[in-house]
């Protein structure tokens, strides 16, 4: 089979196409036909040494990539009885130092992180669910805000941001959103209730100005740092979203790191909020295995609306 892999660190031009063997699934596994696989900023990372510089992997062999899979269910190790073959799946690999990640014809992935495929949706757009959503949905966890009380959400354009605003506003609360000024209809539809210019400049103030005292909760999906972190009321709570992102915990602030896990009872709660339009996932562009390469051009330029799903 194909696989998308990168022997050495370096720009988009590292990686390259492998002829692999088929892997096969072991005790508590699955192996799953990759139909769509989303491209993240971590993807980008990971290629370039970023990770491995900061200490999050090791590196110096054959590393394949990518998290999200969207697919059919080909094989199934012993003891896995929650998916059966023919089954179509979203799932997640969260483990990096891996040989083969799900930009590939075929991955394998522990059983608990693939869950059934949301009814309806093409498998592009279910293929941007796992990493994102989960990422916002954790963090929102990780905040604990009770329904009506008022979250910053930074970068609320992008994919996790415009998952956690769609994810907040479904608990009740009211979002203050970061955003460009062309992005503010988008984040008004996903269901922010404040737009305010996004960058760090000021950004406390703006957002005194809309909630006094400022809000209970910010979810920092852009890692703005301590310019999210002074629009917190003292004592509130602070999602971090990128490892080396959190903030000091000031004025009794508390602070969260969140690293996304693999969670089949979150990524089945996402599937069934896609299939009854709470959550829209949106796909900028659906590009060949074969050119990952323009894909991580694609993604490090920028400005993307939605998510770059390659398809092998």
């Amino acid at each position: 089979m194909r696989a998308l892999v990168f022997d050495s660190f370096g720009g988009p031009e590292v990686l390259r196409i492998a002829e692999v063997p088929v892997p096969a699934a072991g005790p508590g596994q699955v192996r799953v036909r990759v139909e769509a696989a989303t491209v993240h900023p971590v993807d980008l990372a990971t290629r370039s040494g970023a990770l491995a510089a900061a200490g999050v992997m090791a590196g110096g062999a054959r590393t394949g990539l990518g998290w999200d899979v969207a697919g059919v269910v080909e094989e199934t190790g012993p003891g896995v009885t929650s998916v059966r073959p023919g089954d179509r799946v979203i799932g997640m690999n969260d483990r990096l130092d891996v040989p083969l990640g799900t930009h590939a014809e075929q991955v394998v992935l522990d059983a608990h992180a693939v869950v059934p495929a949301p009814a309806g949706l093409a498998p592009a757009a279910a293929a941007t669910l796992p990493l994102a959503g989960l990422t916002a949905l954790q963090a929102l966890d990780a905040l604990a805000l009770p329904g009506g009380e008022t979250l910053l959400v930074t970068g609320a354009a992008g994919a996790v941001g415009g998952y956690a605003v769609q994810l907040a506003a479904a608990r009740g609360l009211r979002v203050v959103a970061t955003a460009r000024a062309a992005d503010e209809p988008l984040v008004r539809e996903l269901g922010a209730a404040h737009v305010v210019p996004a960058g760090p400049g000021r950004l406390g103030g703006a957002v005194r100005s809309l909630v006094p005292g400022g809000v209970a909760g910010a979810l920092d999906a852009a890692v703005l740092g301590a310019a999210a972190l002074d629009a917190v009321r003292t004592g509130g709570a602070f999602a971090a979203l990128v490892a080396g992102g959190a903030p000091y915990p000031l004025r009794g602030i508390r602070v969260a790191q969140v690293w996304v896990r693999a969670d089949p009872a979150g990524l089945t709660r996402l599937a069934r909020l896609a299939e009854t339009g709470v959550l829209t996932p949106r796909v900028a562009d659906a590009l060949p295995l074969a050119d990952a390469a323009k894909a991580h051009h694609r993604l490090s330029e920028g400005g993307l609306r939605g998510r770059l799903v390659l398809l092998p």
